[in-house]
């Protein structure tokens, strides 16, 4: 697996240290969680078309609700 080694300043370091305390996981678990939700994100095209739809369909969307 490889590894990749970052520099975060001190005050997000505290914070991401904070943030994995309260979860209940390691700082590592918490990075790798953060990195897999970015990247797991649709891509940009993905998001305009989706936009395109839902503003395309608002008044059905609206009579519908």
């Amino acid at each position: 697996m490889p590894t990749l080694t970052i520099s975060l300043s001190d005050e997000e370091m505290r914070r991401l240290e904070n943030l994995s305390e309260r979860e209940g996981l390691t700082v590592e678990q918490v990075v790798r969680l953060c990195v897999r939700d970015l990247i797991a994100q649709p891509d940009e095209f993905f998001r305009i078309a989706a936009t395109r739809v839902l503003k395309k369909n608002a008044e059905l969307y609206r009579r519908l609700s």
